[in-house]
């Protein structure tokens, strides 16, 4: 994955994380839960991409022996 998607993907999180707070303050369980939602998601394209990331550099090392 390219750089702009891990800025996206870190951008979600961010965004997940005010809207679970704001819920939280003002007692807003929707938007808690809405908020926790986006993070989970961001997450897990995050790990995606690590995982992808670990299977280029494995890869990689391959073609240079």
């Amino acid at each position: 994955m390219g750089l702009g998607d891990k800025i996206k993907n870190a951008a979600e999180e961010a965004v997940g994380k005010v809207k679970e707070k704001t819920g939280e303050t003002t007692g807003d369980r929707d938007l808690q839960a809405e908020g926790l939602g986006e993070q989970s998601r961001a997450n897990l394209k995050q790990s995606g991409e690590k995982i992808n990331d670990a299977a280029k550099g494995v890869a990689d090392s391959f073609k240079g022996h």
